[in-house]
């Protein structure tokens, strides 16, 4: 039996609706949002019964909602530093860290071998699952509820930040180009350890200029540590 013919399963799917603050004329946009490849593949369904397209289109939706929103935030920046911005905001680690806000990974159908390793806590699977469920959204309410509801998961980055604040999200384009700029060569990130069981594991990485090492990072993923030792690097610098 299919899990949307499960009287809890479509209870659940209320309570994501309700963090999502949306709430879906066609629900089945949302079903196939939450569908992995893994999961689709074990029982026999083909490539348009996982969410692989729907977070394609989520992804394009999302590059365009949080653009916007920053464009409204900050009329008066340049388009290279917007541009940085929304990059800061809309990758792997971001998506991942605000689907973790709303328990995302509870709701996904993963196939029995990416469920027992972990994969309802992997960041690649949150953060296309939350491009799917952006790209479900669009489909079944237009742009403007798909803008709304990105407006709401990415609140705490729209209110009283700073540019800097904001920037220290996408540090490792910012180290890259300060680096190139005064000694004409690129930072090197080298994993310096990776602590915990591993579905939780947290990362550390440091950044290295000219051999010297410019600072050390934390995360439960490896883009995330270098992000920070990233941050840390400019400040150092």
């Amino acid at each position: 039996m299919h899990p949307s013919t499960n009287e809890t399963y479509q209870q659940d799917l209320h309570l994501l609706e309700e963090s999502l603050a949306y709430f879906f004329k066609d629900r089945r946009y949302l079903q196939k949002a939450l569908v992995h490849s893994s999961y689709a593949f074990e029982n026999g369904g083909g490539a348009d019964e996982h969410y692989e397209t729907l977070e394609f289109l989520g992804d394009a939706v999302l590059d365009l909602a949080v653009g916007f929103q920053l464009f409204k935030r900050f009329p008066d920046i340049n388009e290279g530093t917007l541009t940085r911005l929304r990059a800061g905001l809309v990758n792997e680690t971001r998506l991942a860290e605000i689907a973790r806000t709303f328990d995302l990974g509870r709701y996904l159908l993963l196939g029995k071998g990416e469920d027992a390793s972990h994969g309802r806590e992997k960041a690649s699977i949150l953060a296309c699952a939350f491009e799917a469920v952006i790209g479900a959204v669009f489909l079944d309410g237009g742009f403007n509820a798909a803008t709304a509801c990105v407006e709401k998961l990415f609140a705490e980055y729209y209110g009283p930040v700073s540019v800097e604040t904001l920037l220290d999200l996408d540090a490792k384009s910012r180290l890259q180009e300060m680096a190139q700029e005064r000694h004409g060569i690129t930072p090197v990130y080298v994993l310096e350890r990776a602590e915990g069981p591993d579905h939780s594991k947290i990362f550390t990485v440091s950044v290295h200029l000219k051999e010297k090492v410019l600072a050390t990072g934390t995360g439960r993923s490896k883009k995330d540590a270098e992000q920070k030792a990233a941050a840390l690097a400019i400040k150092n610098l």
